[in-house]
């Protein structure tokens, strides 16, 4: 979700409550965008060892230089493909092959089980206060990996 959102009226959404009455399938595009809860975990650096089956992600404190680490939104969402070349589109058609998204994620959520978190904006007024947030973020461009590797920002398994 981008930072300053003037085209995203997040109040007629929340009074629309269209994830009651809507498959994934029907969202449009603002109704998706407002399914982000703004934890910001995809822009936060995976390292992925193995292959297959013994495949393991593991997700770190280490993020893109673009999240803001306050509130966990792009600060550059519109030109975010330009300026990180490896950011990942979110979107319904590929979200069946996102199993790397934290199990708390809200678009992972309401895919596989129909339902918003508790914690969600949309079920709070708006209020994104009650998101979990990663614990001492960073950002990329502050790791000197002369001195540190991924494994050393490791705060999650899946």
């Amino acid at each position: 979700m981008k930072e300053n959102d003037n085209q995203l009226n997040l109040q007629d959404l929340i009074e629309s409550r269209f994830w009651e009455h809507k498959s994934i399938k029907d969202l449009s595009q603002k109704e998706w965008e407002a399914l982000c809860d703004g934890c910001g975990k995809c822009c936060f650096r995976k390292y992925v060892e193995g292959h297959f089956k013994n495949k393991r992600t593991y997700l770190t404190r280490i993020a893109c230089d673009c999240l803001n680490l306050e509130n966990g939104l792009c600060s550059c969402y519109l030109n975010r493909f330009a300026i990180q070349k490896d950011c990942i589109q979110l979107n319904v058609r590929k979200l069946k092959n996102f199993k790397w998204l934290p199990e708390t994620c809200s678009y992972r959520v309401f895919y596989e089980k129909g339902v918003l978190p508790d914690f969600h904006p949309l079920l709070n007024g708006g209020s994104f206060e009650n998101v979990p947030k990663i614990c001492n973020p960073v950002h990329e461009k502050d790791v000197d990996f002369n001195d540190n590797s991924y494994m050393d920002f490791v705060i999650e398994i899946q």
